[in-house]
């Protein structure tokens, strides 16, 4: 769940103004020729998740269901009650998905600097890259997804769910600070380290944060639903124009 409001918003550009060419949280993901971009391997599974809900509640958008199933899972694993706006409208038409290679790359040449050119084209800044990256301590990779992570470990291969795939930490349906620790320590092997992870603690910048989040698990939380939440709504347009809580 949170793979896929994070994956529905994170196609924004903030240089292209026009929605929905701008890419975000449109409700895009839901189509087939969105589904099938090879960053998205696996989320097919999330949408069927999601589905039932959409047809018992047919008001809801595409786009706001993504990222409150995203903001669910948070809190529901432990994280941090997140700050969520409502009123999204979805995208009407596959032809109006964006194009492939608006996601990052798990192991491109040049960690640190790709995060940056993905994130900053979204208008997020470094601690915001840190802070997200922190996510992972939820979830698995999976080689016949990703290409990444072995095909199970001891933390993995008895699910729950289907059992498999490669996590960043051992309680990985635990929303905590304990992948900025893992990563820093790195003495488990069957714990996942992709190069974009490492960049955390590598970049003197990203390190700063890094180093913060792993020490204060309370500061991680207070900057993860801000950035979360600022991520949610990247692109989106809403009705009304300013949104709406679930709180109000």
């Amino acid at each position: 769940m949170v793979r896929l409001g994070w994956h529905d918003s994170g196609t924004y550009d903030r240089n292209i103004k026009d929605w929905p060419e701008r890419g975000g949280a449109n409700g895009s993901l839901r189509f087939d020729v969105e589904l099938k971009h090879g960053a998205n391997a696996g989320l097919v599974n999330a949408l069927k998740l999601v589905q039932p809900i959409k047809d018992k509640y047919p008001s809801i958008t595409y786009a706001d269901l993504f990222q409150l199933a995203s903001a669910t899972a948070i809190e529901e694993a432990g994280g941090p009650k997140l700050p969520m706006k409502y009123g999204r409208v979805d995208v009407t038409g596959p032809e109006q998905c964006p194009p492939e290679g608006k996601l990052p790359d798990a192991g491109p040449k040049a960690p640190a600097d790709h995060l940056r050119a993905v994130f900053y084209r979204m208008g997020l800044d470094d601690k915001e890259i840190v802070a997200l990256s922190g996510a992972h301590t939820l979830g698995r990779s999976r080689p016949e997804r990703s290409g990444w992570g072995k095909p199970e470990t001891k933390y993995t291969k008895n699910g729950p769910g289907a059992p498999g795939g490669q996590s960043w930490t051992a309680e990985w349906l635990k929303f905590d600070n304990s992948y900025f620790k893992e990563i820093k320590e790195k003495r488990d092997q069957d714990l996942l380290v992709l190069p974009t992870d490492a960049a955390l603690f590598e970049d003197p910048t990203f390190k700063d944060y890094a180093e913060k989040y792993a020490a204060d698990q309370e500061a991680f939380f207070e900057d993860y639903a801000e950035a979360h939440a600022k991520l949610s709504s990247l692109g989106a347009k809403f009705d009304p124009a300013e949104g709406f809580s679930l709180d109000d």
